[in-house]
């Protein structure tokens, strides 16, 4: 990482709570009950929910369409399982959203794959950095921050993405009890203190 990013140590790393912790929880434990007759469900869920997360991440309109909340449910659920059925997303991650919609949470569905995501990294020993960005990355840019974060010291890094427009542009990562904060939100506020002080 850059010397120019700020550095500070965080209490803890984030841990998945509430109902999207939960679901993933709910799906982690449904995925090794299949392993004993289908030894790669736990792999095949997981990717089925990685492309789920990466079509949210990639495609507004689906983001938009998971977020709104003036959809009843069987028009959730007629346009969901439209997208699942032709993304190819497995009887399980469908059965998952099935399930959300009916709850009347499908807006948490980002939540839950990244809660899965960590729940499988940790049981797989990797690392999970969360990388906030203004715009989604692309696979070149995924893989610098990988190398770069190998570099750094961390091994075995999975990536946990998030979007927010309001930091302008740069990235924020958090991995660990660390956090590397080179946005362009955080470089304007550091160089308006600087200019206060100067005044």
């Amino acid at each position: 990482m850059a010397a120019a990013e700020t550095i500070q140590t965080a209490s803890s790393a984030p841990n998945p709570v509430g109902a999207p912790a939960r679901y993933a929880h709910a799906l982690l434990g449904l995925a090794d009950d299949r392993r004993k007759d289908d030894p790669g469900a736990l792999d095949r869920i997981a990717a089925d929910l990685e492309a789920l997360f990466g079509l949210w991440r990639d495609d507004k309109s689906f983001r938009d369409f998971i977020a709104d909340p003036r959809l009843d449910g069987a028009k959730q659920r007629a346009g969901a399982f439209a997208i699942l059925e032709r993304a190819g997303i497995g009887t399980e991650v469908r059965n998952l959203v099935g399930v959300m919609i009916t709850n009347r949470r499908l807006a948490a569905l980002p939540a839950v794959a990244q809660a899965f995501g960590a729940l499988l990294a940790e049981r797989r020993g990797q690392q999970t950095a969360e990388v906030t960005t203004a715009h989604p990355l692309t696979e070149t840019q995924r893989a610098q921050i990988v190398a770069r974060l190998t570099e750094a010291g961390y091994s075995n890094v999975r990536l946990a993405e998030q979007v927010d427009a309001s930091i302008l542009g740069g990235l924020i990562v958090r991995i660990g009890s660390r956090l590397y904060d080179n946005s362009i939100k955080s470089k304007l506020q550091r160089l308006q203190y600087a200019m206060k002080g100067a005044a």
